[in-house]
């Protein structure tokens, strides 16, 4: 059953997201596991092509000492490491809330409220999702996600994420058009009390637009005001201008 939730930002403006349903995260964990496996296969197939290749070394078939020993040792648990656990924490919170396996079936993850995930939260949401998959492979995970009114596993509550879909977005001309319709605030120097607001709602939420609708808006937005601004701003690209403004 599909659910969706509506979150309310400060200023009284209200986003509904269609949350993922539990099918698409299944299969997301599903594609991310199967590229973690492809990951540590290359990586020991990588290793084991460096040690023949020492090992051909003059001297290279001498015992190793213990200290490199150790340090080897240490090296392969590091990179097991980052591949099972850090993939998760460090995917999501720097590639806006995705991982290659939830970009593949178009869902993401936000804070409660419909903000990009942070590093914190995301660290948070998968220590957590460690004793999940240790405890059932996420059939904890999953009961939780069906009881919740907003489809979260243990680690969602924890951290105050959400997961949702991937919508469409409108058309930059369609969501200027929508903002219009918002409070205005005071005027400025270069910007209308209306432009203002549209500046402040478009650098609040940038993060959560993908990349060619972000360009797009960005791109209308500083159009109508660069004409006003000196030498000195106008030659700044359309983001920059915006955050100066």
């Amino acid at each position: 059953m599909d659910r969706s939730v509506e979150v309310r930002t400060p200023e009284s403006v209200a986003f509904a997201y269609q949350l993922a349903g539990l099918g698409s995260r299944f299969l997301a964990v599903v594609a991310d596991i199967v590229l973690q496996y492809l990951l540590l296969l290359v990586v020991f197939f990588g290793l084991a092509l460096l040690a023949d290749r020492l090992a051909k070394l003059p001297g290279g078939h001498a015992p190793p000492s213990h200290f490199a020993t150790n340090v080897g040792i240490g090296i392969v648990i590091f990179i097991v490491f980052m591949i099972l656990f850090g993939y998760f924490i460090l995917f999501e919170a720097f590639w806006n809330g995705q991982t290659p396996g939830k970009k593949l079936l178009g869902i993401r993850v936000l804070r409660d409220g419909g903000y990009p995930i942070d590093f914190s939260a995301s660290l948070i949401r998968n220590l957590i999702r460690v004793g999940e998959m240790i405890l059932g492979f996420y059939l904890i995970a999953a009961i939780s996600a069906l009881i919740s009114s907003e489809n979260k596993r243990v680690g969602d509550f924890a951290a105050g994420t959400i997961v949702v879909r991937d919508a469409r977005l409108p058309a930059p001309a369609a969501i200027v058009e929508s903002l219009l319709e918002m409070p205005s605030y005071a005027a400025t120097t270069f910007l209308a009390g209306e432009e203002r607001e549209l500046v402040h709602r478009f650098i609040e939420r940038r993060e959560t637009l993908p990349a060619p609708q972000r360009a797009q808006l960005a791109a209308q937005l500083a159009a109508r005001v660069r004409p006003r601004v000196g030498p000195e701003l106008a030659r700044l690209d359309d983001e920059s201008l915006l955050e100066r403004l």
